[in-house]
């Protein structure tokens, strides 16, 4: 009877679930409810860990957490192991990744030139590589790109996170907003980053990580005040208004759903890097059905 009963008691141990995210005002917002335990999370217990976009992507190959916020850039090579969630994702609508220099310079001068850039793996990297298929590429951590830029060690630097809206601070000039550009190719938001979830967890616990992931970002929303200021202990010394601004540009409505415009996007996306052979083919998309 005593080894039933602690059977029973088991059977009901919450599952442990890795959830990474990138160490970002916005995940961080995005998050916020769940990290702090404002929401229950009935049959799971969430450890979160925080790497930069880049690691995220090379760990997911090991299938080294459960859940993971990804380059949409990076999926194609994931895609046996991962499926997409249709939540927690960051779109640009008419703005993303930013190539800037310490002189003015047009788009067309890219060519050739040392960019900087916060890896190969990333969505930042492909759109630009889309953009601009000659450049020298130079890989270095995505928060040392301004001073890089600055200092003149790179001709230019492709920015992503809130180096978007902090370069005009340290003199330098946009050569190209990738998004703006992407928007007016395609009519469509420039997918930057999702979070997928292992497919050995199976369909069922899948949907429940969805389900747990999107009521964190309608907390966040519904509570924003209390969570940026949450997040402002990621903003990298950034004043609260702009903070404020970089997290409205990527939690938004597109964070709780993609929709199918959005899924059009991350379908286009993939095609054309499939088609200029910057990714793995097929140039399939497989998004965790909601039940």
């Amino acid at each position: 009877m005593a080894g039933k009963q602690a059977g029973a008691e088991a059977s009901k141990e919450a599952v442990g679930i890795k959830l990474a995210h990138s160490p970002d005002s916005d995940d961080a917002f995005m998050f916020y409810a769940l990290a702090t335990h404002k929401i229950a999370t009935p049959g799971m217990k969430f450890s979160h860990v925080l790497s930069d976009i880049q690691t995220l992507n090379e760990a997911a190959l090991t299938e080294t957490h459960d859940v993971t916020a990804l380059s949409f850039a990076a999926y194609p090579a994931l895609r046996d192991k991962y499926i997409l969630l249709d939540c927690g994702a960051s779109f640009g609508e008419g703005y993303g990744p930013i190539v800037v220099s310490s002189r003015a310079m047009k788009g067309e001068e890219l060519s050739r030139r040392r960019v900087a850039v916060p890896g190969l793996k990333t969505t930042a990297y492909l759109a630009l590589k889309l953009y601009e298929p000659n450049f020298e590429a130079v890989v270095m951590p995505f928060d040392k790109i301004l001073d890089a830029v600055k200092n003149e060690t790179v001709e230019a630097g492709l920015l992503i996170h809130e180096g978007q809206l902090l370069f005009p601070g340290m003199g330098l000039h946009r050569v190209v907003d990738l998004g703006a550009w992407w928007q007016e190719a395609t009519g469509l938001p420039l997918p930057l980053g999702g979070n997928a979830v292992r497919r050995a967890l199976g369909p069922a616990m899948g949907r429940q990580n969805a389900r747990t992931i999107r009521q964190s970002v309608e907390y966040a929303l519904e509570h924003r005040e209390e969570a940026l200021n949450y997040a402002m202990q990621f903003a990298r010394e950034m004043e609260p208004e702009l903070a404020d601004k970089f997290v409205g540009m990527y939690v938004n409505k597109w964070t709780l759903g993609y929709g199918e415009r959005g899924r059009k996007a991350v379908r286009e996306l993939i095609l054309r890097g499939t088609k200029a052979g910057l990714l793995p083919g097929p140039p399939s998309v497989e998004f965790l059905a909601e039940a």
